[in-house]
């Protein structure tokens, strides 16, 4: 008897702990800032009576070996004249591969803006046209209102003889009145017409003129936009191998990591932290969508660089680079990733990661990341930190397998499959159930942001919860690479 009760005392001692250590998000004892209750929507609390708890998954850990020596220590540049970079005339030269697309800013934007002014268009012109068919009602009255005088003339004038200087007052007064209005029908109102007729007859030609400047648009749209900016002659295997074999300044590159696949084109930064970092990632403006399919996640998508002004692309535009290269590049030796983030008011943070790794697609491009360092919080492998418990275990990325809408890999396992993470997210992602970071999430302009104006009532933005909460959307926010070797 002693033992059963000893028995059923531990199984309620267990429960109960079990219990205190959940974070319910509807609990009052739930960890409160600011004088309420946390409102961090990164995670999708659990259902304990529905729902399995969520385990991490064993991530590999990062490549450690191989990879770069130290770089050389450049000679002494004094009494040395620097020979000039020659770029090639415009066209480019040719590289390994002839047929290789290029991208440049797309003229589908310059269509968007012209139907959007055709609409605007179209509309004055219905406004016009109602203007003129009041001004034809108005003129029909005139007319009647003549023909009325003209009766009452007669009339008056049938009365003469009764009543001469009656009927002549009366009558002076009436062709007064007839005078102005035939003159009014003879000179303002068929000059107003002309006017009227000019107006239509211009505006249609603006139509016109759009109308060919929209079909020019999409004949240029079924083809390839190529880039009007060179491309350096120098090339290497990535960015890293590019800078030890002279390039220096950060524009667009050919790289081309394995010599049984084709070349393509990536932005190099060359000024961050002694430079060679392969841009992967970038959002700046909100040019290019991110709620993308596995296979554009895959292959890559948006707009590689753009040139400001000068002959070569000096600027990136926002893209992603690939699974499958991402995932290439990380496996050539030990690599590095730096998440750079900027705010609306131009404040900066960073999050340096030194081991980087990114499996195959058979693995799901699993992720790996090590040894954090930096100032945005290392929402990756602890999670968001405003969050307690298996509610905070439920938001570490490191480990997790990549998520589209139409892939589900994420770590939400739910019975209803509308529930998943990329879905109610906005973008392809490492989700757990679901992010404390969304760097591939809605592009929201100015900022705060709240869960009205989400699609699905949630954090969908690009989020970097432990810097500045779930409905903070972030202005800028790259992710570059770097082979890792000793400074």
């Amino acid at each position: 008897m002693k033992l059963l009760l000893l028995s059923l005392f531990c199984v309620f001692t267990v429960k109960f702990v079990a219990s205190v250590d959940y974070d319910d998000e509807d609990s009052d004892n739930a960890p409160k800032a600011d004088g309420g209750r946390v409102d961090a929507r990164g995670h999708r609390p659990v259902d304990r009576r529905r729902e399995p708890v969520p385990t991490l998954r064993p991530a590999p850990p990062p490549i450690s070996k191989g990879g770069y020596q130290a770089r050389p220590t450049k000679p002494p540049t004094r009494g040395q004249k620097k020979e000039n970079i020659v770029y090639p005339d415009a066209g480019g030269c040719k590289h390994a591969s002839d047929e290789l697309g290029v991208l440049c800013p797309t003229g589908c934007e310059l269509q968007t803006s012209l139907v959007k002014q055709e609409k605007s268009v179209k509309s004055d012109l219905r406004d016009l046209k109602e203007k003129v068919e009041k001004q034809s009602d108005v003129s029909t009255t005139f007319y009647q209102y003549i023909n009325t005088l003209e009766d009452k003339l007669a009339k008056r004038q049938k009365q003469v003889k009764d009543n001469e200087n009656v009927i002549s007052e009366y009558n002076t007064e009436i062709e007064q009145h007839y005078t102005f209005i035939r003159e009014n029908m003879d000179n303002n109102i068929p000059s107003s017409l002309r006017v009227l007729r000019s107006v239509v007859d211009t505006l249609h030609k603006k139509i016109q003129k759009l109308e060919n400047a929209i079909a020019t648009q999409m004949d240029n749209c079924r083809s390839s936009c190529i880039v009007s900016c060179n491309i350096p002659v120098v090339s290497g295997k990535e960015c890293e191998d590019i800078i030890r074999k002279g390039g220096e300044s950060s524009e667009m590159y050919l790289i081309q990591p394995d010599a049984f696949f084709k070349p393509y084109k990536v932005y190099c930064d060359m000024s961050t932290e002694r430079g060679g970092w392969t841009l992967i990632q970038n959002r700046q403006d909100g040019s290019v969508g991110f709620g993308r399919t596995w296979d554009a996640y895959k292959q890559g998508f948006g707009n590689i660089a753009k040139s400001e002004g000068k002959k070569y692309c000096d600027t990136p535009g926002e893209y992603w680079l690939g699974n499958d290269k991402i995932s290439q590049l990380t496996k050539m030796g030990p690599t590095e990733v730096l998440i750079e983030m900027e705010d609306w008011n131009g404040d900066k943070v960073s999050a340096h990661y030194r081991g980087f790794t990114i499996q195959n697609e058979a693995n799901k491009y699993q992720l790996s990341v090590s040894n954090y360092k930096g100032t945005a919080g290392n929402a990756l492998m602890d999670g968001a930190s405003q969050l307690y418990g298996e509610n905070r275990t439920m938001t570490v990325h490191n480990g997790m397998f990549f998520s589209t809408f139409d892939r589900d890999n994420d770590g939400w396992v739910h019975a209803d499959p509308r529930k998943q993470c990329s879905k109610e997210d906005g973008g392809g992602w490492w989700y757990n159930r679901c992010h404390s970071a969304n760097p591939n999430g809605r592009y929201y302009w100015g900022g705060q942001y709240s869960w009205d104006m989400a699609k699905h009532g949630t954090d969908d933005g690009v989020v970097w919860m432990n810097w500045k909460g779930s409905w903070y959307s972030l202005k800028k926010m790259s992710m570059k690479i770097r082979p890792f070797f000793p400074q």
